[in-house]
């Protein structure tokens, strides 16, 4: 087989990783939109089992609305370092849907979970298993 269509080999992920900032903006976004949900792209890097969360992408014409976020999928951009999803659970439930599983994009799915704080969010790979999340500060975040 060409180079060119080889996978290289993948380490199970563990664990996403955000910079307080990041975290942090994410959790007034989702607070000041409550009720409604919120749905952000996921810009970073895999190092070894971890994923770095760098930038948050916000996609055009997102819908964040009553009990979902909508967006059109031809509107998202062709962008090798986005990396997974977040989106908001208002309902306080940090499990991931069938539908949010159905419509995973990227290799991480981020879910904030109503009262938005650390404890009650979620971080899923592409089989739906859990992975860890992490907050660092951003001078550790850099390196």
């Amino acid at each position: 087989m060409p180079l060119i269509f080889r996978r290289r080999p993948t380490a199970k992920l563990t664990e996403v990783v955000f910079s307080r900032e990041i975290i942090e903006g994410l959790f007034c976004l989702a607070k000041d939109n409550h009720p409604r949900e919120i749905f952000l792209l996921l810009r970073g890097r895999v190092r070894g089992c971890s994923v770095y969360v760098d930038e948050l992408v916000y996609p055009v014409n997102t819908i964040f609305g009553l009990g979902f976020s909508g967006f059109q999928l031809h509107t998202l951009p062709l962008d090798p370092s986005i990396i997974g999803s977040v989106h908001s659970h208002p309902s306080g439930s940090s499990s991931p849907s069938t539908q949010d599983l159905h419509n995973f994009y990227g290799i991480v799915m981020v879910i904030l979970a109503y009262p938005y704080t650390l404890a009650s969010t979620s971080a899923y790979d592409k089989s739906g298993n859990s992975l860890m999340v992490r907050v660092i500060n951003s001078l550790e975040f850099r390196a």
